[in-house]
């Protein structure tokens, strides 16, 4: 196992702003979108922040690249390395392509085929392992003793986290009176990024989080207050299903408000409605707080804000497309 140093080590709101100064021109500051018909049928006044435009497709770029612009230059000759199932790997591919570095990512074999493309298109070498979280843990280690690379955790990195967290510091400058700020949570790098911005910014506004009921581990050890394993059970958001390290487990202990658990069902609803109303196509991961609000409607004065998280969906496996799959009414 690649043990991290410092293991609940937390970045500070001056790391967070520091790291928005090192992505600023490298990474977009993406836009925040408003609908009407959404702002209705949700039940409150929605703002969502689409990390699904951002630097390969996802907010990992972010973390990523905050993390492989901070590194030495001999680190950078050796090359970064990492275990992910898509979108941390297509990041920190592309950071390391934008840094001159080489890059390894350690995915499990079922990766989603659009995820392992765009890896290979920003010129990661690619190592198969099982999907499991002890076989990314083994291949990564072998591949590092081999290579000599910097490992960049998906999540379970100060520097990373300080990147995801960049997101709330534009969500807090573009829009007054949030009441909730609401992000999914598998690993929870950006939960813990953002609970850190948002509660060392306002007391005003609740940082939730929101993943499958399938994969609950999260909002087990919220309720708990000690950290569950990871749980092995088919999702269709497959970016969620890592669990917590002691560390994001620290971050959501301290300063998060409520973890919200979600139906499949819901989270094909979410993507539909996110496409037809914001013209926006999402992955199962980035539609799970709007299926959270589906499932635990808002008050109706609340000002709430959605990350959207990532968009790099197999088009050929829309799910809605499956007529087995419920379909929301109009």
């Amino acid at each position: 196992m690649i043990a991290p140093p410092n293991a609940t080590a937390l970045p500070s709101l001056g790391d967070i702003r520091k790291a928005a100064e090192t992505i600023a021109s490298r990474a977009h500051r993406t836009p925040l979108l408003t609908s009407r018909a959404l702002d209705d049928w949700l039940g409150a006044r929605l703002f969502f922040k689409v990390e699904c435009f951002q630097k390969a497709g996802a907010f990992k770029f972010r973390g990523a690249c905050n993390t492989v612009f901070s590194l030495s230059e001999d680190e950078v000759a050796r090359g970064v390395l990492t275990h992910s199932s898509g979108n941390h790997g297509a990041a920190l591919a592309l950071a390391a392509r934008l840094r001159g570095a080489r890059s390894w990512v350690v995915m499990p074999r079922d990766a989603p085929q659009v995820k392992q493309a765009a890896m290979a298109a920003y010129g990661a070498t690619l190592v198969p392992c099982e999907p499991t979280p002890a076989a990314r843990e083994a291949t990564a280690a072998e591949l590092l003793a081999e290579t000599g690379a910097t490992f960049v955790h998906p999540f379970d990195d100060v520097r990373v986290i300080a990147g995801q967290g960049t997101v709330a510091l534009e969500i807090l400058d573009d829009v007054d009176d949030l009441s909730r700020l609401i992000v999914p949570v598998g690993g929870g790098g950006l939960l813990s990024g953002t609970a850190i911005a948002v509660t060392e910014t306002t007391s005003d506004v609740r940082v939730e989080a929101a993943e499958p009921l399938a994969v609950d581990d999260a909002a087990r050890s919220f309720t708990s207050g000690e950290r569950q394993p990871a749980v092995v059970a088919p999702t269709l958001a497959d970016g969620l299903r890592t669990g917590l390290s002691p560390r994001t487990f620290r971050a959501l202990r301290e300063r998060v408000s409520a973890v919200m658990t979600v139906s499949e069902e819901a989270i094909v609803k979410a993507m539909r409605m996110l496409w037809e109303r914001l013209k926006v196509v999402v992955e199962p991961s980035a539609a799970v707080p709007v299926a959270a609000l589906l499932e635990h409607p808002p008050q109706p004065d609340e000002r709430i804000a959605i990350v959207l998280t990532g968009g790099n969906v197999d088009l050929e496996r829309l799910p809605w497309i499956d007529q087995t799959l419920p379909t929301p009414s109009p």
